[in-house]
């Protein structure tokens, strides 16, 4: 993709760029997310847009046994025809670029997968939920970001156990037994322990590398340029990067201009949490309700006339 192109279609969206850097998430949850009132406007994800970017289509994986999807370690499963993208971020939800980014693909009404991790959903529990209400894939990406690499055995299963309760506590509502390594550095035994629990494994094909500093046109370029080199991909992203967010819009047009369709995924089964550590991650939970006791917000409060 020229830099003549990039830098145009950067022009033409700056108005919806994200100003300035986010905050950090807090150590532990925060508000619960606002009420639903009768006189509220059509859900977020509304597709409006007359000619969007859209969604290709949806595959919908069976994950038992634990497949693992990128080619850049997982060769297996090449599903993506020519001209195909399925678009991922890591590490999130984080204050301001998360919503950021759920806006930009609302206005080209497309999808993603978002790998969460469970401290992080635990602090921002409204923004996870925003995600799920987008109608987005929710998966995991452990507890708090360690290289499993370098735990134990029981130290690394722990790492993603948690985070599945995490993500799931916060979300309150079904995720997806999707899941990606900290650093993509995977594991013998967490391998094993992952397809033990039918959690599929996400690699990738195009990596933006965007956890470097850079401006939002050269991380558009850059991603272009590997999709253009293989002709399709599954491109790795991180929610939490400024940058990231300022350079969606421009991202999703080049992706439009390039001829590229997104695929969104999903499973065909909901993954499940252990007992145990639901009960393990209790004590960093905060502003929840307790566990089993959620009701709609919509059957709670609700707006009457005056």
């Amino acid at each position: 993709m020229r830099s003549w192109l990039l830098s145009t279609m950067l022009a033409l969206v700056a108005t919806s760029a994200v100003a300035g850097e986010a905050a950090k998430a807090p150590p532990a949850a925060a508000a619960s997310p606002p009420p639903e009132t009768s006189a509220l406007p059509a859900p977020k994800g509304t597709c409006t847009n007359p000619d969007p970017l859209g969604v290709a289509r949806t595959v919908e994986i069976d994950t038992t046994g634990g497949p693992g999807f990128g080619m850049e370690h997982y060769k297996a499963y090449d599903f993506l025809q020519d001209k195909e993208v399925v678009l991922t971020f890591d590490d999130g939800p984080q204050v301001g670029t998360t919503t950021a980014i759920l806006d930009a693909l609302d206005a080209e009404c497309t999808k993603a997968i978002f790998f969460s991790l469970g401290k992080m959903a635990l602090g921002l529990p409204e923004i996870i939920r925003d995600v799920a209400h987008r109608g987005h894939t929710i998966g995991t990406h452990t507890w708090s970001h360690q290289d499993l690499r370098k735990k134990s055995d029981q130290e690394a299963k722990d790492e993603i156990e948690k985070g599945i309760s995490g993500v799931r506590r916060a979300v309150g509502g079904p995720i997806s037994p999707f899941f990606r390594y900290p650093y993509l550095r995977d594991s013998a035994a967490t391998l094993a322990h992952l397809q033990s629990r039918n959690i599929a494994m996400f690699s990738t094909d195009a990596d933006s590398f965007d956890f470097k500093r850079q401006t939002p046109e050269k991380l558009v370029e850059n991603i272009m340029k590997k999709l253009e080199k293989r002709g399709k991909g599954i491109v790795l992203m991180h929610d939490i990067q400024p940058h990231t967010a300022k350079a969606m819009p421009a991202l999703l047009a080049a992706l439009k201009a390039g001829g590229y369709k997104v695929v969104a995924m999903k499973a065909s089964t909901e993954l499940t949490t252990l007992a145990e550590y639901d009960a393990m991650i209790e004590k960093d939970v905060k502003g929840l309700p307790a566990a089993g006791s959620e009701r709609p917000i919509s059957s709670v409060v609700k707006t009457v006339p005056n």
